[in-house]
């Protein structure tokens, strides 16, 4: 909901520390595995509930995050594989930092966890499974061309993603509630994806069919 917003304010610092990386020669790659490293440290920081220490690395790998697209795009290294392993590392790196959570106090925080992660899947799923449609297709992605991967927009992006990392660091006694309400928001997110992606590709029909 919010990303339409927050990338165009990102751009420009992204631009300036990639131009650094390039001249460095720094690939788009190598910057998404470091993030990718550093963004997992925080499962182990978080089962030993050292919250600082955990909300710097999700932070950092968030920067990296938008820091190997911007590289991509000077050095004209825009390919999708390197998409694919963005996208693919994202979601392994979400999923662990609510383990990390589960793992700090099973007894609070293990259910809150798992509810949250089923409604990581239905967005995760449901955001793939539209992009593979949707690039079949050629559908249009106004809003973000920058894009690998089609991005199906929904009430739960990028942004209200980073912030519920952060409050959950924040404030990690209110875990439950907290990773329940952005649960709610996230299974919303699914059923607008699910609605709104298949009337939209029922509008670009493909001449061939789709093995379903």
């Amino acid at each position: 909901m919010l990303d339409r917003f927050t990338m165009p304010l990102t751009h420009r610092p992204l631009a300036r520390l990639a131009r650094h990386l390039h001249n460095w020669k720094v690939s788009p790659d190598q910057v998404t595995l470091a993030a990718f490293l550093v963004g997992m440290s925080a499962l182990p920081l978080l089962a030993f509930e050292y919250y600082a220490f955990a909300l710097i690395a999700i932070l950092l790998n968030r920067l990296g995050d938008g820091l190997d697209g911007a590289l991509a795009r000077l050095s004209g290294q825009q390919s999708d594989a390197g998409g694919f392993i963005d996208i693919g590392l994202d979601f392994v790196f979400y999923a662990a930092v609510v383990l990390g959570f589960a793992l700090a106090n099973p007894a609070q925080n293990a259910l809150a966890a798992a509810v949250l992660l089923f409604a990581f899947i239905g967005t995760g799923t449901s955001f793939l499974a539209f992009a593979i449609a949707a690039k079949a297709r050629n559908v249009e992605r106004p809003n973000f061309p920058q894009k690998a991967f089609y991005y199906l927009e929904g009430l739960t992006e990028g942004t209200e993603t980073v912030i519920a990392l952060v409050l959950f660091c924040l404030f990690p006694e209110d875990f439950p509630w907290l990773a329940g309400v952005f649960s709610a928001a996230c299974m919303i997110t699914t059923a607008t994806r699910l609605w709104g992606g298949y009337w939209t590709l029922r509008a670009h029909p493909r001449s061939e069919n789709i093995r379903r």
